[in-house]
């Protein structure tokens, strides 16, 4: 009876020992995952930057534009 306890034991850390592994290796590529997601929300904040720099620029243009245009 005790080697069937000790098998059964066994098993139940082969078992654990599968599912840590597992584990381990799905966080490792959620951790990737995770990194790809960070520098591409970088990137799209500095593209959003960019874009928004250049809007504010054409409305002081647009406004100076009409100021010229009203002022002849």
């Amino acid at each position: 009876m005790a080697d069937e306890q000790l098998n059964s034991l066994e098993h139940q850390i082969d078992q654990l020992i599968y599912h840590c592994t597992q584990l381990e290796k799905e966080n490792a590529n959620l951790r990737s995952r995770e990194n790809s997601w960070i520098k591409e929300r970088s990137r799209l904040i500095e593209k959003n930057e960019v874009a928004r720099t250049r809007v504010e620029a054409m409305i002081d243009r647009l406004r100076a534009l009409e100021t010229q245009i009203q002022g002849a």
